[in-house]
């Protein structure tokens, strides 16, 4: 493997980790409503998913998954009915309004290890990523390619993955004071619960 071959595998996967997706609005949510340390937490959540997808590529089971229409619908149900679950939760919220105050929030928020569960299981059950993994990593292996090049594809996916929502968490957590504001955060769950919803009814219907 050549440095040249993970600089551009790190930049297909950075330019498909900033696309909006179910991972972007789980980031931006755990950072907006439980604060920097679950946004970051849910964003680990995510690159332990993206590694868990390239090394699951590397053993040939993802390329089976995407082969067979049986698993893939399982998984692709799954998932939809997950990012569903989280988009109703959210308007929920929205419709009932009544936010707590930003510290008293703090306070209650599920923490990280939740934000970690909600990151990793949404990429796991997101079944894009099995095709995205199997199409894109063969095209960077060369033709012996040994364990020790898919564990750095592997390294490399998840490095840059988690280098972006740690980014994009960031931005959040400096905006979190205005992004809480009662009106703005009634806004944004009614928007990102949509968008949840949708997402997780155009992952089950295609």
């Amino acid at each position: 493997m050549t440095v040249t071959q993970l600089l551009a595998l790190g930049g297909v996967i950075l330019l498909a980790a900033m696309s909006p997706g179910p991972d972007f609005v789980i980031v931006t949510r755990n950072a907006m409503l439980s604060g920097r340390r679950a946004g970051m937490a849910c964003a680990a959540g995510i690159a332990a998913g993206v590694f868990v997808w390239a090394t699951v590529t590397a053993l040939g089971i993802a390329g089976l998954l995407a082969a067979s229409a049986v698993a893939f619908t399982v998984v692709k149900l799954a998932g939809a009915a997950y990012l569903v679950l989280l988009g109703i939760r959210a308007l929920l919220a929205a419709r009932r309004g009544g936010y707590d105050t930003l510290e008293v929030a703090e306070g209650r928020s599920a923490g990280a290890p939740a934000a970690f569960r909600q990151g990793l299981v949404t990429n796991l059950l997101n079944p894009k990523v099995a095709v995205f993994f199997t199409a894109l990593l063969p095209q960077f292996l060369p033709t012996s390619a040994t364990a020790l090049d898919h564990l750095a594809l592997a390294g490399v996916a998840a490095t840059v993955s988690l280098g972006w929502f740690v980014v994009l968490t960031n931005v959040v957590s400096a905006l979190r004071r205005f992004l809480t504001a009662t009106r703005v955060r009634r806004a944004i769950d009614a928007v990102m619960g949509t968008l949840l919803v949708g997402l997780g009814v155009r992952i089950a219907v295609q």
